[in-house]
C-alpha cells in the first residue's frame, strides 16, 4: 500500500465530503480503503456530470468513455487521462486522479467498485443527454437509482465481500433514493434558477415529493435494521 497516495486519498476525501469522511475512517482497514475509493470514484464522475462549463453532449461523451474504461479488466489510467484531456484543467483533483484512487482499492473489491461506478457513469451520461428532464415517477426512480441507489447496491456488495453480511438490495436502493429525494427538495428552486432543470415529475406538488422521500426513507430504516 502506497502510504503517500493513501494519505492523499484521505485528504481529498475529507476535502470533498467531511460528512462521509468521518464514518469511513471508522471502518476496518480493507473496508475503509474500498469504501473510500468507491466514494472518490463516484465523486469523480459526479463532478463531470455537474460541471456547469461542460455541455450535456460532452458530458455524455466523457462519462460514456469513462464507463468503458471502468468495465475493462484493468483500468487504463493513461487512456483516462487522454479522454479527459480537453477538460482536465477545469476538473477538480478528485476527478483528474481517478486512476490513482482505484489503485488503492483491495484487488478483490476493485471489480465491484469499478462495475458500480461504470453503471453510474452510463446512467449519468443518459440523463445528461435528456437534460435531466424528469416527467414521470418512473423517470424519477430511474434517475435516483443511477445517482444514489447504486451507492446502496455497491455498499451492500462490499458488506458481503468483507464481512459476509447479506442485505436487501431493494431496501438499499430505496435508501439512496430517499436521500436523493431530500437533495432534490432542498435544491428545487436553485436547480431551476441556475440550471433550468427540474427533477420533479410533471404534475407533482412539493407534498408529492415529500411523500416519495418518506416512502423511500422508510426503506432506509428497514435497511439499517437489516
Amino acid at each position: 500500500m502506497n502510504k503517500v497516495l493513501l494519505d492523499d486519498a484521505l485528504r481529498v476525501l475529507k476535502k470533498t465530503s467531511r460528512t462521509f469522511y468521518i464514518p469511513i475512517t471508522f471502518l476496518n482497514k480493507d473496508l475503509k480503503h474500498a469504501v473510500a475509493v468507491a466514494y472518490l470514484a463516484m465523486r469523480a464522475i459526479d463532478e463531470i456530470e455537474d460541471h456547469e462549463s461542460i455541455s450535456n453532449e460532452d458530458k455524455h461523451k466523457y462519462l460514456t468513455a469513462t464507463a468503458t474504461l471502468l468495465k475493462a479488466e484493468e483500468f487504463d489510467g493513461a487512456a483516462y487521462t487522454e479522454v479527459i484531456s480537453p477538460i482536465a484543467s477545469i476538473l477538480p483533483e478528485v476527478s483528474v486522479r481517478l486512476a490513482d484512487w482505484l489503485t488503492l482499492c483491495p484487488n478483490d473489491a476493485r471489480p465491484r467498485v469499478a462495475a458500480a461506478t461504470a453503471e453510474m457513469a452510463e446512467g449519468m451520461a443518459k440523463w445528461a443527454l435528456r437534460n435531466w428532464n424528469v416527467e414521470t415517477r418512473e423517470d424519477l426512480d430511474d434517475y435516483t437509482y443511477y445517482v444514489a441507489g447504486l451507492v446502496g447496491v455497491m455498499l451492500s456488495d462490499l458488506w458481503e465481500w468483507n464481512a459476509g453480511i447479506k442485505t436487501d438490495r431493494t431496501l438499499a436502493i430505496g435508501y439512496g433514493r430517499g436521500l436523493q429525494a431530500v437533495n432534490i427538495l432542498r435544491n428545487q428552486e436553485e436547480d431551476m434558477a441556475e440550471r433550468g432543470v427540474s427533477f420533479v415529475p410533471t404534475g407533482w406538488t412539493r407534498d408529492d415529493l415529500f411523500a416519495y422521500a418518506d416512502e423511500n426513507l422508510a426503506k432506509a430504516d428497514l435497511y439499517m435494521k437489516d
